[in-house]
């Protein structure tokens, strides 16, 4: 079905009566917020929606997923549009955006948090942070943690505290048929459990609750650049460094582009590297050691 087709189903009648019911707002093709609302992280994914509904609350959801149900559109949800495969928007269908879901309820004593599903990890640190708690979150702070956690979930408290899905103690999910369920290992427990890693299409998940542990407020961390012909060698002699490494110690090797960071050289900037990347989770002086070796074997390394 093309967008025109689907404005001509979707008359303005039937949205209004949509967006009536909501505390939120619809964006339609042709609106000046449109592009905006349409758009993702990862520019690859360039699709048209016929409707972006961003919703206030799980009444939202529930309103929305209705409405889909009974045009018969296809549905793409978004929480923080990082999006890298592209499934936060779809062509000709319903964009059902959590992104204003911001809220967080932080419970200090029993080391928990309710998210709701439009945080980011940024949004999400800043909130636990204040009691020196935090799990496992992106490697990129504007990650959303919906998405993030539903696929696994892999960050710097990783070799510590596990995978972000193995600290998701419960999830709020609207069914395809608009009833809110609670999932968890003793509610739910298949869906609790495909959540965990499942990567979506269980339902729509708006909050989540997560367990949380002692981390900061100050952590050891840093990258080490080295030219992209020596991927090999970085990649070889990471590894080996890695064997025996303690748990508090994550490291992620990236073959990427130097970004134009001021700490960099200009002449380096737009060139091939390999980056090792690490972050220690214990407290700054116990890390000294670690990072001392680390510091050793990028000196012995080819350069």
């Amino acid at each position: 079905m093309s967008i025109d087709t689907a404005r001509r189903v979707l008359g303005d009648a039937t949205v209004a009566e949509l967006e009536a019911g909501l505390r939120g707002t619809v964006v339609r093709p042709g609106d000046p917020s449109y592009d905006q609302a349409r758009a993702v992280w990862n520019a690859a994914h360039d699709k048209h929606p016929a409707l972006v509904v961003r919703c206030a609350g799980t009444a939202d959801v529930i309103r929305a997923v209705e409405f889909a149900r009974s045009e018969d559109l296809l549905v793409a949800v978004r929480g923080g549009a990082h999006s890298i495969a592209g499934f936060s928007t779809c062509d000709d269908g319903m964009v059902i955006d959590l992104s204003p879901m911001k809220g967080a309820v932080v419970d200090p004593v029993r080391r928990r948090i309710v998210a709701q599903a439009g945080l980011t990890w940024a949004d999400f640190d800043h909130e636990t942070q204040a009691f020196g708690l935090a799990v496992t979150g992106g490697l990129v702070s504007s990650t959303g943690i919906s998405g993030f956690t539903l696929g696994g979930g892999v960050g710097w408290l990783l070799r510590r505290y596990g995978l972000a899905s193995d600290n998701l103690t419960a999830a709020e999910v609207v069914t395809a048929d608009g009833r809110v369920v609670r999932a968890a290992a003793d509610e739910h427990p298949e869906l609790f459990w495909a959540l965990r890693g499942g990567g979506g299409n269980f339902g729509v998940v708006t909050s989540l609750e997560y367990r949380l542990h002692e981390v900061g407020p100050q952590v050891l961390g840093g990258l080490i650049f080295y030219p992209g012909a020596q991927a090999r060698q970085v990649v070889t002699g990471w590894r080996e460094l890695t064997a025996d490494m303690p748990d508090e110690l994550t490291t992620v090797v990236n073959l990427t582009t130097a970004p134009p960071v001021p700490f960099l050289p200009p002449e380096v900037h737009g060139t091939r590297v390999a980056v090792v990347a690490g972050l220690y989770a214990g407290t700054p002086e116990a890390g000294s050691p670690p990072w001392r070796r680390c510091a050793a074997w990028a000196r012995r390394s080819p350069t």
